[in-house]
């Protein structure tokens, strides 16, 4: 009798049509999608188990999602056979088996999203889709100095929008950058994990520092404080990108 394996997929989607990762009722999902190829390609109903619930409107090069199945294709297959049947916004770029006990978002990890400014006088219609768009001029100097107080292991309550069932707010900034170049600016976090919309929380607040609205040195009181109103506003899903996602104990990489 053939024994179910678990199989690891790297997915990379344009989230501009779509209401998120999750699976939603009446709505599509890159989730969604995934499960009614799976259902096509093995005949199975298949529900992946993905490493990071981006929101909708969020874009992703490389998250993570596992299944399970008795199928007999091997995993390094998938790919070939999911992208056949997915929409052209959803491609798998990498597939392969992995213990059946690898779990996406119970293993020790580092995230990366970039968050895309698109700064000038006018917007970009190339670029309207995959950043967000302010003609207010940003202080580059002053977003990093605010930026400066994120790194380390913090309560990031300030940055969690109302509606989050994490069990704790505290969580680890390894690194977090903010670059310039030409009229974009882009700020990039590394994390072990993020709250719900908090890379967004912190571009809008770090915006905030830019425009002169809040000193840079008040972030700091920000954190503290731990409570969402105290920090800026949560900045448009459209700026938003998972472009990094490395397993810390895991062989999957």
């Amino acid at each position: 009798m053939q024994e179910k394996k678990r199989v690891c997929l790297r997915v990379a989607y344009d989230g501009t049509a779509y209401r998120g990762w999750q699976v939603q009722n009446n709505a599509r999902t890159i989730e969604g999608e995934l499960n009614k190829a799976l259902q096509e390609v093995t005949g199975e109903e298949i529900q992946v188990i993905g490493a990071s619930r981006t929101d909708a409107g969020v874009h992703g090069l490389c998250n993570v999602a596992v299944f399970d199945t008795l199928s007999r294709i091997p995993g390094e297959k998938f790919s070939y056979a999911l992208n056949q049947r997915l929409p052209e916004d959803i491609r798998v770029r990498e597939s392969g088996e992995v213990p059946c006990d690898f779990h996406p978002r119970r293993c020790k990890s580092r995230k990366t999203y970039e968050y895309h400014i698109f700064n000038s006088a006018f917007p970009n219609p190339v670029r309207r889709l995959y950043s967000h768009f302010t003609y207010v001029p940003l202080d580059i100097e002053k977003m990093r100095q605010a930026a400066g107080y994120f790194p380390g292991e913090q309560d990031f309550a300030s940055f969690c929008s109302t509606g989050s069932q994490a069990e704790t707010t505290v969580r680890t900034i390894y690194e977090l950058e903010v670059e310039k170049e030409g009229e974009e600016i882009v700020i990039r976090v590394t994390g072990s994990g993020f709250l719900y919309n908090m890379v967004r929380i912190i571009a809008g607040t770090l915006m905030e520092a830019g425009c002169g609205r809040l000193e840079p040195e008040a972030v700091k009181r920000v954190i503290e404080a731990k409570d969402r109103a105290a920090a800026g506003p949560t900045a448009p899903a459209c700026g938003l990108i998972l472009t990094g996602l490395i397993y810390e104990d895991a062989d999957i990489n």
